[in-house]
């Protein structure tokens, strides 16, 4: 009776060390999987429609600093075209791209259709960097685009909020995000034309 007993309690030592180790093993299989750095999403994965109904692929941009920007077309900043169409035209053939997506997310600014926004963009600023699809960059009906922009969990680097029309993301040349910058910040400004230059 007594070795059954000291039998038993050996069995059930053993099955408690088993799974023990068993627990152990798993937690550092987990520890070591989650330790290992996120590879960074990419803006490669997206295609999206321009102003004209054509597909535009983002994959076509690799190697390319790109700069994203919200536009539209009665705000205050609006001016910006003007700037940002004399950065393309300075830096496009060292590898720069400029996107714009019409947005009418604020104070209702950008209130056209693709063709108005289209003749507005070519008649007051003679824009010829790519122009895109009018999209919204916040709330509900957030482009994917957008979600991926302003959301850590997709971009890897930060999250953000798109504060008003005109604000800059920019894209390194591996397809990352790399800074986000102001509405208010002019595409003049050093902090920029810097980042296009480096």
């Amino acid at each position: 009776m007594k070795n059954i007993l000291l039998l038993a309690c050996s069995v059930i030592l053993l099955a408690g060390c088993k799974d023990t180790a068993k627990d152990t093993t798993q937690h550092t299989l987990a520890s070591s999987e989650t330790s290992q750095p996120m590879a960074k999403a990419t803006i490669y994965q997206f295609k999206v429609k321009d102003l004209y109904g054509k597909e535009f692929d983002f994959a076509s941009l690799k190697g390319k600093k790109v700069i994203i920007v919200n536009t539209a077309s009665k705000c205050g900043l609006t001016p910006q075209y003007k700037d940002l169409e004399a950065l393309y035209k300075e830096y496009k053939d060292k590898g720069l791209v400029i996107v714009g997506f019409p947005a009418n997310n604020f104070a209702g600014q950008e209130p056209g259709t693709n063709e108005e926004i289209a003749a507005f963009c070519e008649q007051n600023y003679g824009v010829t960097f790519p122009m895109m699809d009018k999209i919204s960059v916040k709330g509900n009906d957030m482009a994917p685009i957008y979600k991926f922009l302003t959301q850590k969990s997709q971009n890897g680097l930060q999250d953000s909020e798109v504060e008003w029309n005109f604000q800059k993301y920019l894209i390194n040349k591996n397809g990352e995000l790399e800074k986000v910058v102001s509405p208010r910040t002019l595409p003049t400004d050093p902090e920029i034309v810097n980042w296009v230059k480096a």
